[in-house]
């Protein structure tokens, strides 16, 4: 395959995350606002249980969507151990340290704070995830 082929495709995967992305980040924002807003929990461990949320809602996707070229059959819960494990991880942690500076450093609104999270977070987590959750056989 040719550079120019690798670059489309991996431009056309990158497409299709974010795609998946954008539904997560809905997923993270109502999970998060009825946590906070509706359940009265604190915006930290609201914000970890919307991530995971997320993730797991973006492993779905990304299994039979983004990356379903590199499903060679079984393997989905090890598949999804490494993703929750790596991206999953990372997400939960970056978006608590940040939403911690955001929110409660500089005052800024936990939803739009959350955005700037998740964007920061993304392309780490395409990387990883393509990679080696979903490497390549």
């Amino acid at each position: 395959m040719s550079g120019h082929d690798r670059g489309t495709r991996a431009g056309i995967r990158w497409l299709k995350f974010n795609a998946v992305g954008a539904v997560g980040i809905v997923v993270q924002l109502v999970a998060l606002a009825i946590m906070k807003s509706g359940l009265q929990i604190n915006y930290l461990p609201a914000t970890a249980l919307a991530v995971e949320a997320a993730v797991v809602h973006n492993y779905l996707w990304h299994e039979r969507f983004t990356w379903v070229d590199r499903i060679r059959g079984g393997g989905s819960w090890a598949r999804f151990a490494r993703f929750n494990f790596t991206t999953g991880l990372f997400s939960i942690l970056g978006n608590v340290l940040a939403m911690r500076v955001l929110v409660g450093g500089v005052h800024l609104n936990y939803l739009v704070a959350n955005i700037v999270t998740i964007a920061t977070c993304s392309i780490v987590n395409f990387l990883v995830s393509d990679r080696f959750v979903f490497e390549q056989s």
